[in-house]
């Protein structure tokens, strides 16, 4: 019993350190595909905080699908007068990636 809750405590503390990194990575790929210039975690700047988008689309299942479609296309008076300009140029993947960290952002 000892040993499982020790391996236990070891897998849970892989998995965060994993987390971390990928955190960590996502930001950095927000950050170069400029989606920080406009957009801070917590705070608005030009366009919404992440975690405003998050708590707007909570509950849709096809948010992250939804987001990144507005991403590639741009959009228009989702958030105010100040539109969304396209990023047809990113990766799908990358799109996906960043619109699904996007929704797991919470206040």
């Amino acid at each position: 019993m000892k040993h499982q809750a020790v391996s236990l405590m070891l897998l849970t503390m892989g998995l965060s350190s994993a987390w971390a990194q990928n955190d960590k990575d996502i930001k950095e790929l927000l950050k170069a595909s400029g989606c920080m210039s406009c957009h801070g975690i917590d705070e608005k700047v030009v366009g919404p905080a992440f975690q405003a988008i998050a708590a707007k689309y909570a509950g849709q299942a096809d948010a992250a699908d939804t987001l990144a479609q507005s991403v590639r296309n741009g959009s228009r008076g989702k958030w105010g007068r100040i539109p969304m300009p396209p990023h047809a140029s990113l990766a799908a993947d990358d799109l996906k990636t960043m619109t699904t960290w996007v929704m797991k952002q919470k206040p």
